[in-house]
């Protein structure tokens, strides 16, 4: 059966919209909770002892209440609404932070963002864990900045697109050593809640003590920048046609980088297809999904829950404010498109061209 995405309308204070969303998803996470400790047993050979999970949650709470009190709040309406503890809502929010990165760590997502023509921000979401059963729509209000957003499993942010224009997607590197602080998937609803340009989230991306190394694709109706971070330092790219994967551009970065070299081989295949795309003279939503459909950037399942596969894509439009969405492996699955007006999302076949919500 294909995977379909849960829309979630959140409203009001912090823990009237983690309520929300906890009352909405309560027995699918209170199941996946239960199932192998947020299925962080089968993803990683650490000792996952009580002891050590409510170190490593408070430790990483300590800093986000600090620095961004509002997210902190929506995670005690989360446990709340979903009838789970506080630490259980929290290790939704840290599931990468626990597992880590080590040699065998293979990376994942493609992303790419244009400004020829209209601008657009698109990517991949490879992820391990078999996450494509458990995936939400959240449309938030109540903040700042109304906002669509990609979550996985209570996730309160992933990547999304808010009511300004501004899209944020991510992909995995590896550097450096990860560390208490603000992980990097609640760092995106943050800025997504707070920012209305790829500038200014630039800035507050900078001020913010991330826990782990990432690279963030920041895309607004003028401006498309890659900000690679390691250990606290970013590194800015800025260009008209940005592509990036799971390994380190920036020539600052590059003798840090950690990606073991089987998985930086798939890793530079990925990006020279998407870079090759981006030399078309018209890059639209519909291409982007046909690159997505394809080997090298979809990458299909082994049916080993350890390795990383395609649950996912996603095209961003920075001046419509929508996102379009295929659940599960692409080539199998429809289009949803998700736009910040009061309708819900239309399907549309595979290699149709999605209509518009207005």
């Amino acid at each position: 059966m294909t995977p379909q995405a849960t829309r979630v309308c959140l409203r009001g204070d912090a823990f009237a919209r983690g309520h929300q969303h906890g009352t909405a998803l309560r027995e699918r996470l209170q199941a996946f909770v239960a199932d192998g400790q947020c299925r962080l047993d089968c993803l990683t050979d650490r000792d996952l002892s009580a002891q050590y999970l409510q170190h490593l949650v408070a430790s990483h709470r300590e800093v986000v209440c600090a620095v961004m009190p509002d997210i902190g709040l929506e995670i005690d309406g989360l446990a709340a609404g979903a009838g789970l503890s506080r630490d259980q809502a929290w290790l939704l929010q840290l599931r990468r932070e626990v597992i880590g990165y080590h040699a065998t760590t293979a990376g994942d997502c493609t992303t790419l963002a244009t400004l020829q023509g209209e601008s657009l921000l698109a990517q991949t979401v490879d992820l391990n864990g078999n996450l494509d059963d458990c995936i939400a729509v959240l449309d938030i209000q109540g903040t700042p900045c109304r906002a669509l957003v990609l979550s996985f499993a209570g996730l309160l942010g992933y990547l999304g697109i808010n009511e300004a224009g501004l899209a944020i997607g991510l992909n995995l590197v590896l550097g450096g050593t990860w560390r208490p602080g603000v992980p990097p998937y609640l760092a995106i609803r943050h800025l997504l809640d707070t920012c209305q340009t790829a500038s200014q989230a630039l800035e507050r991306l900078r001020s913010l003590p991330l826990s782990s190394s990432r690279s963030f694709t920041l895309c607004d109706a003028q401006t498309a920048l890659t900000v690679e971070v390691l250990e606290g330092e970013c590194r800015v790219l800025e260009q008209q046609l940005l592509a990036h994967t799971n390994h380190y551009l920036h020539e600052d970065f590059l003798a840090q980088d950690r990606l073991n070299v089987f998985a930086r081989n798939a890793s530079l295949r990925r990006l020279e297809a998407a870079r090759a795309f981006m030399q078309r003279p018209v890059i639209d939503a519909q291409g982007c999904f046909e690159l997505f459909c394809a080997a090298p950037i979809c990458v299909k399942g082994t049916g080993n829950i350890r390795k990383e596969r395609t649950v996912a894509a996603v095209v961003m439009r920075p001046t419509h404010a929508e996102m379009q969405l295929r659940c599960g492996d692409p080539s199998l699955s429809n289009t949803s498109t998700y736009a910040l007006t009061p309708s819900m999302p239309t399907h549309t076949p595979r290699g149709a061209r999605p209509l518009l919500q207005r």
